[in-house]
């Protein structure tokens, strides 16, 4: 069994240099565990993807804290792997922010996004009309947050996602400006890029940033592939998203065959899977599933009460 704290284990990850890793979205705990076994190595509760998912509320702040908290906890404590929350603007002033990261680290997240747009009209990535804060307002934010991550846990994470780049209020130079000041005056563990237009703008991000920088999407015509990564000098690939468009394809196509053969499309189904198994993500064994409630009510009850195993 892997006994590194999963903090420690995704501040291993952003650091280091000779792979990128890839973050994606665990959609539910039980998605989480097939990703896991197929080898994913991190995960991104995102606002919208993840948490909207549960909740069915749209990415615009009306997801409070606990919620966001709730949901993360569940899927970090399914799996090995590290699980980053989206923690959008702080949910409130400092004393809310140092409570959220208090309250991640106490659900077993290993990492937390934060934004620096006003809590007032949080928007969601690529959405018009997002400003950000103040620089001073959005260097307190991640000072709370580190100081609070400091008294807890160091190896805690905590990532600075900038919207400058597309802000009403904003643009590429103080976007640059924001990245280095979130680093080297805020302390922040990580930057990201949440717009950049070209790829040299992401050279100047990661000329702006020694430490651990990754960018989103943003207006690029693609996502860059892992050696487009690696030759820019990062080292980390923000995807998150992915894995919810397979997702409602494949539902999707279930459902439009479903409706139109009934059961037929679901024998067929089995039928095309019959040499490609794929994995049930249960509590396995070791996990809090039924397993485990048999090996303690035999501890537990007596030989009549166990009776019903016999039967």
């Amino acid at each position: 069994m892997n006994t590194m704290k999963k903090t420690t284990k995704l501040r291993q990850l952003i650091h280091r240099k000779e792979k990128v890793l890839v973050v994606l979205h665990p959609p539910t705990a039980t998605h989480a565990r097939i990703m896991e076994q197929a080898g994913c190595e991190a995960g991104f509760v995102g606002t919208s993807g993840v948490v909207g998912s549960y909740t069915g509320l749209a990415d615009v702040g009306t997801a409070t804290m606990t919620e966001c908290v709730q949901i993360a906890g569940w899927i970090a404590s399914s799996v090995n792997f590290p699980v980053i929350l989206d923690g959008d603007t702080g949910h409130g002033g400092i004393m809310a922010v140092r409570r959220m990261v208090r309250e991640c680290i106490r659900a077993g997240v290993a990492g937390l996004r934060i934004d620096d747009q006003p809590i007032e009209g949080k928007r969601r990535t690529q959405s018009a009309g997002v400003e950000v804060v103040p620089l001073e307002q959005a260097i307190a934010r991640y000072r709370a947050a580190v100081d609070m991550k400091n008294e807890l846990d160091p190896e805690f994470v905590v990532m600075a996602q900038c919207y400058a780049r597309d802000a009403a209020n904003s643009g590429l130079e103080d976007c640059i400006k924001r990245l280095q000041a979130y680093e080297n005056e805020a302390g922040v563990d990580w930057v990201q890029l949440e717009s950049p237009h070209t790829v040299d703008e992401i050279r100047q991000a990661r000329a702006a940033a020694q430490g651990p920088l990754s960018f989103m999407k943003g207006k690029l015509p693609r996502y860059l592939g892992l050696d487009e990564h690696l030759a820019l000098g990062v080292n980390i690939a923000w995807y998150p998203g992915f894995t919810h468009h397979v997702m409602w394809a494949a539902l999707w196509d279930f459902m439009e065959d479903f409706q139109q053969r009934g059961i037929a499309a679901w024998e067929d189904f089995q039928a095309s899977r019959k040499d490609r198994p794929y994995p049930r993500p249960e509590v396995g064994p070791d996990g809090e599933g039924g397993d485990k409630q048999r090996e303690l009510e035999e501890r537990y009850l007596s030989g009549a009460m166990l009776d019903k195993y016999r039967r």
